[in-house]
């Protein structure tokens, strides 16, 4: 503990006396995300090594916010935690160039399931578009994602990633019949291993959507946090992935060949969750999948088919930014054009 705190002291001592102060005016202005559109930006963490550019992320924190980053234990976990609210905040903030809002007067707040949300009303007076966002994070990669006027879920994956449990096992828990009998059908380890960790990111990433406690187990996150009532309130077995092609199959089958929906199938909400979702999955930084899901426009008949836009940056704020959508740094894996 004197350890920690130490060396809290001594990160708080390198901020004062590091001068050069960074602003929105530092972030390179980006355009509003249009109608069934998603930008999704993300983080490297181990391209982030300077401690001088370190601690001027901590400068635009709040304090509960810088609080929550020195209560993590170890360097590693306080650098994530830092990393992961200086790209919310500067997000945001790349969306107010009119206004040349500053990440550190951003505040926000939490919905009934726990979901934060920013308070606009508290930025300055301004005219703020309606943005949403949501963020998810693994020790390799963070990623924020932004819409306006649509409720967004993301997850993002090692693709690498080890699983504890037995996955059939885990599927039988957590997934529907229809899923695990998927699974069950691959007799190879690695693509079964490979085929579960993609439906699941897709799964979860709708309840980030919405919010709706996490669960602390691999990314089923998309769907799961476009919802935004938390996982508790929103069981994985009581809705199905189907992807929707001519012939049906795994999402690798259909990669290099075939655009196809993923459609959620709700067994005890059919109305509210079947047709208003879309859903996004890529291959990101040839290392990881990451999960999309955005809310569709409700008066818009059809909408739940038609793919999403999504335009996708790597950054290091005030540093760089680099738009990596149609490189070989984005793969589409389905639901997109």
């Amino acid at each position: 503990m004197l350890l920690l705190l130490r060396h809290r002291l001594n990160f708080m001592m390198n901020i004062r006396c590091f001068q050069r102060s960074f602003s929105a005016a530092s972030l390179a202005p980006v355009q509003l995300p249009s109608p069934m559109e998603a930008h999704l930006w993300y983080i490297l963490p181990n391209e982030v090594k300077n401690a001088s550019l370190l601690n001027q992320y901590l400068e635009i924190l709040s304090p509960c916010e810088k609080e929550n980053v020195f209560r993590m234990r170890g360097d590693q976990l306080q650098r994530r935690a830092l990393l992961a609210r200086a790209l919310v905040r500067t997000t945001i903030a790349r969306y107010h160039t009119n206004s040349q809002v500053e990440p550190r007067s951003l505040k926000f707040n939490k919905n009934i399931y726990g979901k934060p949300e920013v308070e606009w009303q508290d930025v300055d007076g301004s005219h703020i578009p309606p943005l949403h966002f949501n963020i998810s994070h693994t020790s390799s990669m963070i990623a924020c994602g932004v819409t306006v006027n649509s409720a967004i879920g993301i997850d993002v994956e090692e693709k690498q990633r080890k699983l504890k449990n037995n996955i059939l096992a885990f599927a039988r828990r957590y997934f529907s019949p229809y899923e695990v009998g998927l699974l069950t059908a691959i007799s190879d380890p690695e693509f079964q291993r490979q085929e579960f960790i993609k439906l699941w990111t897709l799964k979860t990433v709708q309840c980030r959507a919405a919010e709706v406690s996490p669960l602390k187990e691999l990314g089923l996150k998309a769907y799961v946090k476009a919802l935004g009532r938390g996982f508790s309130a929103a069981p994985f077995k009581t809705f199905t992935i189907r992807f929707r092609t001519a012939t049906g199959g795994h999402l690798s089958e259909y990669r290099d060949s075939e655009a196809f929906d993923v459609v959620v199938d709700s067994f005890d909400d059919p109305k509210n969750l079947t047709s208003n979702w879309q859903f996004a999955l890529i291959e990101l930084a040839g290392s990881h999948y990451a999960a999309v899901c955005i809310e569709g426009d409700r008066t818009t008949e059809g909408n739940g088919t038609r793919p999403m836009k999504l335009t996708v940056r790597r950054t290091i704020p005030f540093v760089e930014d680099e738009c990596v959508s149609g490189t070989d740094a984005v793969v589409a894996i389905v639901g997109l054009t």
